[in-house]
């Protein structure tokens, strides 16, 4: 369990709002086994409990990058009548116009981080999850919890608010440090590693690197020479299938949106396949939209390095 902080996550419900309690999903056997297995570690390290709730969501297996499988708790039910926390997620943009000058820097990854914070005891029996093997609630915030992203940006900023706009970047759970020189760059790294042992929040030492001249960060490569796009990224555009039916164009135009201040006239571009997202519109992939969608992969595909001061 982590430690007790000054803060817990809370779960604050539309007024008049009854418990919702949905049937498991049908999981093949071995799936099964995994959901099995990752609910007893979590047991083990009492993220998670037996629980008797009112409230049930259920569970399901998504696939990570690196192949493996990690459970999931399909939350839609509850996070419809959650109350929505306001706190702002920061604008990649305005993270990236802190780093001009920047010449050296290291990138911590928090373990587990959701992980990290304690549920509010009153609202431990929301995050109910059913499966074959029972009903149980996370007593740590989860991931999948509508609030949860804005909550641990809150908790993070908090942390970190002095040396914000200073030598830190956060965004959720990613800590970027940067400096100028590499005396500057071993007093911030220091001050960054205390502040993560008084508040006893711990990295994973594996997605952590330290000293470097280019990093990876939100997708993007960024060194002394500017930010560029992630190559890995720019594959993924590339090797995108055609777009089926809106969700296909909103996940598409959603990626190679991410990157639009490194492409001219991306709005323009897009407009064919924008168009197809309004409401009361008959999805029709046009010539227009094959014009469009190619466009945009063959100016992915070429994209420069852009100065930190651009």
């Amino acid at each position: 369990m982590p430690p007790e902080r000054d803060i817990e996550f809370s779960i604050e419900l539309v007024p008049g709002t009854a418990p919702i309690y949905k049937k498991a999903y049908r999981i093949s056997g071995v799936e099964l086994l995994e959901v099995k297995k990752q609910i007893d570690e979590l047991l083990e390290k009492r993220f998670i409990r037996k629980s008797t709730s009112p409230w049930a969501s259920p569970v399901l297996l998504t696939e990570k990058k690196d192949g493996t499988l990690r459970m999931c708790v399909d939350y839609r039910g509850l996070n419809a009548v959650t109350v929505k926390n306001k706190y702002p997620l920061p604008r990649i943009e305005d993270l990236f116009d802190q780093l001009k000058g920047a010449c050296v820097f290291s990138k911590i990854d928090l373990r587990s981080g959701y992980h990290q914070l304690r549920i509010r005891p009153s609202d431990i029996p929301k995050t109910a999850f059913i499966s074959r093997y029972g009903l149980y609630e996370y007593t740590v915030m989860s991931f999948g919890l509508t609030n949860a992203p804005a909550f641990f940006m809150y908790m993070m900023n908090s942390v970190f608010m002095e040396y914000l706009d200073k030598f830190v970047v956060i965004f959720i759970d990613d800590i970027l440090i940067y400096s100028k020189t590499e005396e500057e760059h071993e007093e911030h790294l220091r001050l960054v590693l205390q502040k993560l042992r008084e508040h006893k929040l711990y990295a994973k030492f594996s997605k952590c690197d330290f000293w470097i001249g280019e990093v990876k960060f939100l997708g993007h490569v960024i060194s002394n020479g500017g930010i560029a796009v992630d190559q890995s990224k720019v594959s993924e555009v590339q090797n995108w299938k055609i777009p089926e039916d809106v969700k296909g164009i909103r996940s598409f135009l959603g990626l190679a949106g991410y990157y639009r201040r490194f492409i001219e006239g991306f709005s323009k571009i897009a407009k064919p396949m924008t168009a197809l997202l309004e409401k009361n519109i008959k999805f029709q992939w046009t010539s227009a939209c094959q014009k469009a969608f190619e466009e945009l992969k063959k100016r992915k595909a070429r994209l420069l390095p852009m100065p930190l001061d651009n």
